[in-house]
């Protein structure tokens, strides 16, 4: 009877074990980055005209140092992006294709969440996504990540009946410390509810389990303030473990932060209990106004850059602190080439470099 008590809790700790995953750390080796290339079936010719030079110039700067997996409508739309890259003299040597149809463009909240299983090998984790608590159609681009692991052969971890969850509402520092925003993620309030009824602490214990982190620190946040109700990735990312890149008080405010959350977020510590090292990024000097006159009524973030193999894409909107913002980030990052992408016309839909990327990091399946 002891022998096979003994067996059981052995399979009960090698099954638990077996359940437990990683979310690499975005600056770790990536296979490849994925896109979901703007088209006209959504928002009409003139949104896709509008911020389409965002996709080719991102695609021209990754594809030298990683894969570049470009989701295309239709076979039609992927035959006239595959013209656009070669007329611009984009190789596609690392370039390849997938024809899904999507609503939108933003793979970070809708697209794969690669994680690793304890054995090393590279799972996704499709995770339930409704268009930002139904503000937006969201049918297609649910389904992105289910067709990715079809088509791939990787394994997919369904997660849709458990929780919502958009790439873009958390940020990890590799090392067992999740940070997101109470309005993001868990708020019930109607037009912005991710998961009906569902609690902090349920969310941390999925965080813990699917992002394999041991602490989850909250912001308040604001819910309704913006689409996405406040994503982190707009005014915090983690660096490493030790460092974080924010912005200064005043910027903060413009954000749209609380005292509270300002206070929250600059006491935060890492798994070792130490606070965060603290790099602060202005915001433009300027409110943005868009590559065809538009003028808007907010000031642009750099902290929505993405770091890839090679080279830190970073948000760039013809504003003279671009050049201030690249480079305080490129001493963060002295082994990549920091390069500013134009999002000025992105913007005016909410999003920056972060938003419409997502990494898949190196390993096998």
């Amino acid at each position: 009877m002891n022998q096979l008590l003994a067996l059981t809790l052995l399979f009960n700790v090698t099954f638990c074990m077996a359940q437990t995953y990683h979310f690499p750390e975005e600056s770790s080796p990536h296979e490849g980055t994925w896109l979901q290339w703007p088209h006209h079936h959504q928002h009409g010719a003139e949104y896709r005209k509008r911020i389409e030079q965002t996709w080719i110039d991102m695609t021209r700067e990754l594809q030298s140092g990683e894969k570049v997996h470009i989701i295309a409508y239709d076979d039609k739309e992927k035959k006239r992006i595959s013209d656009l890259l070669e007329k611009n003299k984009i190789s596609l040597k690392n370039v390849d294709f997938k024809v899904y149809p999507t609503d939108d463009v933003w793979v970070r909240d809708n697209g794969p969440i690669f994680v690793k299983d304890n054995n090393g090998r590279v799972l996704i984790e499709d995770w339930g996504f409704n268009g930002w608590g139904g503000k937006y159609d969201s049918e297609n681009c649910d389904e992105i990540p289910q067709r990715i692991g079809a088509d791939l052969g990787i394994k997919v971890i369904d997660l849709n009946e458990e929780m919502v969850n958009e790439g873009g509402s958390v940020e990890t520092d590799g090392n067992g410390v999740l940070m997101a925003c109470k309005s993001s993620v868990i708020s019930q309030k109607k037009g912005s509810t991710r998961t009906k009824g569902i609690t902090q602490q349920e969310a941390e214990e999925m965080f813990e389990k699917y992002y394999g982190v041991s602490k989850v620190i909250w912001l308040d946040g604001i819910t309704g303030l913006d689409v996405t109700d406040m994503h982190i990735d707009g005014f915090m990312k983690f660096i490493n473990h030790n460092t974080m890149i924010t912005m200064d008080e005043d910027g903060l405010f413009e954000m749209g932060l609380t005292d509270k959350d300002i206070n929250t977020l600059y006491a935060a510590s890492n798994a070792d209990g130490k606070e965060y090292k603290k790099v602060y990024l202005p915001a433009t000097k300027n409110k943005v106004k868009t590559a065809y006159g538009k003028q808007l009524e907010e000031k642009g973030s750099y902290i929505n850059f993405y770091v890839a193999n090679k080279v830190v894409l970073v948000p760039n909107y013809g504003d003279p602190n671009d050049k201030v913002a690249n480079e305080m980030i490129q001493k963060q990052y002295p082994d990549r080439k920091v390069i500013g992408i134009d999002v000025r016309n992105l913007y005016e839909n909410g999003g920056m470099i972060h938003c419409v990327t997502q990494q898949q990091p190196a390993g096998n399946f």
